[in-house]
């Protein structure tokens, strides 16, 4: 795992080594989950093939994972990250181990949620472009796949679009721009980019991906299916347990509470750093009732990934219980966390954002939120701004965030339950029942477990709304069935 001499400098990635292809059978485009950068970081670089019959060391099978765009387990990565340290003792002007070490660096905290590694990831990749300045996509596209990480997706897209120029053809690039494109609210831009990915490449990983930017246009179907073949199809365990969370957290946003728990927790029978998947199982356990298993699922995850989205959804568990001083302990893991991203160079403002609006001060939530929107208006941040307004008492101005995040023409078309109550809410509080009644009810026929505490909200609000009046009825024509 980590080495204190990985510090200030040590970036790369290896001169010698041919692209692997990964012989997949071509499906119909279908698109991936989410979350949205899971897992992109590891497919910029080509894998090195290691001499003879002998079985390869563990960092070549974290470059072998590399070459296939697929994660690497945890392990792997830190013997990856200990061989290049170790070379570039020996050559410091290897550009191309530079390169590999500062995309090691940031994948490995990304799966740690350690934004201490991106310092080191940068200078390590700035270090390439110093070693070679000139058509040195390794670094370019490195530093794309660091600045989504960071959440700072206007670099991630100039970082990405840099590449691109350089070598259009390069595949492993074209993820990192979708994942930019989406963070930025530009789902046409995504999806032609990865109308172009599916041109040029086929296999787990670009099925994965495609899931991502079906699920974001709210075809579930498609996306699960995509899930589905990238998980049969994925050679290690750590690349299929990755898989796997994501269709976990497919089937929970659509409220399979069983399909979630199965996939979150084969995810981490395959891999047990797959820290998402054991916060999914969390998620589930609560929604079935099983509190204890809950609890102990989501301080699994935050012991060795001490994610703020994490802190933030076992607080609320926490708060929903009756526990406010352990909800506390929690709110006041996730401002640390904040902090220490920040210092990093990372942005998790949005986080911060969404916990103030609802435990915090909303005041405080809409002017970070919307300093985000000015960044980057991506559907995300338009809900969270849209809901921050809200309840600040600013009703009005919170209706359009709402309606865009809602909305296929701008919002891309994500099927999300916590969005629709936020929207069904806004309209119950200006009095526009009739909406108010529909997004409340789409919200719990989407995923009535969707929140602990906002559920339970969804639900008194509907009653309370109770039928539409005979005015509000849509009028049938005589000749329709």
């Amino acid at each position: 795992m980590e080495n204190e001499n990985q510090q200030e400098g040590l970036e790369g990635q290896e001169s010698s080594g041919t692209a692997r292809r990964f012989r997949g059978r071509r499906v119909v485009l279908a698109c991936v989950a989410g979350c949205a950068v899971l897992g992109g970081v590891l497919v910029l670089l080509p894998w090195e093939r290691t001499a003879g019959p002998a079985a390869p060391s563990p960092g070549a099978v974290a470059m072998a994972a590399v070459s296939a765009g697929a994660p690497a387990a945890l392990p792997d990565l830190a013997e990856l990250i200990d061989e290049r340290e170790k070379r570039l003792r020996a050559n410091p002007k290897d550009a191309r181990s530079w390169a590999v070490l500062g995309v090691a660096y940031v994948e490995q905290g990304r799966r740690l949620a350690d934004p201490a590694y991106y310092p080191r990831a940068e200078k390590a990749l700035r270090t390439s472009l110093r070693v070679r300045p000139k058509r040195n996509t390794e670094a370019v596209a490195g530093l794309a796949a660091l600045a989504g990480a960071r959440r700072d997706f206007p670099a991630a897209r100039r970082w990405g679009e840099a590449a691109l120029r350089l070598e259009p053809r390069r595949w492993t690039t074209y993820p990192l721009l979708i994942d930019a494109y989406t963070g930025l609210g530009e789902h046409a831009a995504a999806k032609r980019t990865l109308d172009r990915l599916t041109e040029l490449r086929s296999g787990p990983a670009v099925l994965a991906r495609a899931a991502a930017v079906y699920r974001d246009r709210g075809w579930r179907e498609d996306a699960a299916a995509s899930l589905a073949d990238a998980a049969a199809g994925a050679r290690a365990p750590a690349e299929r347990a990755a898989y796997l969370e994501r269709a976990g957290q497919l089937a929970w946003e659509r409220g399979d509470l069983q399909d979630a728990l199965r996939h979150f927790r084969e995810a981490v029978r395959l891999d047990p750093d797959q820290r998402a998947a054991q916060a999914g199982q969390g998620r589930a356990l609560a929604a079935l009732g099983r509190t204890t298993q809950a609890l102990n699922a989501y301080r699994a995850a935050l012991a060795r990934q001490p994610c703020p989205r994490y802190a933030l959804e076992l607080g609320v568990l926490y708060e929903s219980l009756g526990m406010p001083e352990a909800a506390r302990v929690q709110y006041d893991l996730l401002r640390e966390r904040v902090r220490s991203a920040a210092a990093a160079g990372a942005d998790e403002e949005l986080v911060l954002g969404q916990f103030e609006a609802d435990h915090g001060d909303p005041r405080a939530a809409v002017r970070r939120l919307r300093a985000e929107w000015r960044r980057q208006p991506g559907t995300e941040v338009a809900d969270a701004l849209g809901w921050a307004l809200h309840r600040a008492g600013q009703h009005e101005e919170a209706l359009p965030f709402a309606v865009r995040a809602t909305e296929e023409k701008h919002g891309g078309g994500v099927r999300s339950a916590l969005y629709a109550y936020h929207r069904g809410m806004i309209e119950r509080e200006l009095e526009r029942y009739g909406p108010a009644r529909r997004h409340l009810a789409e919200a719990l026929r989407i995923n009535p477990h969707f929140s602990p505490l906002h559920g339970r909200a969804a639900r008194t609000a509907a009653q309370a709304l109770g039928e539409p009046p005979d005015d509000e009825l849509p009028e049938l024509d005589g000749d329709q069935d």
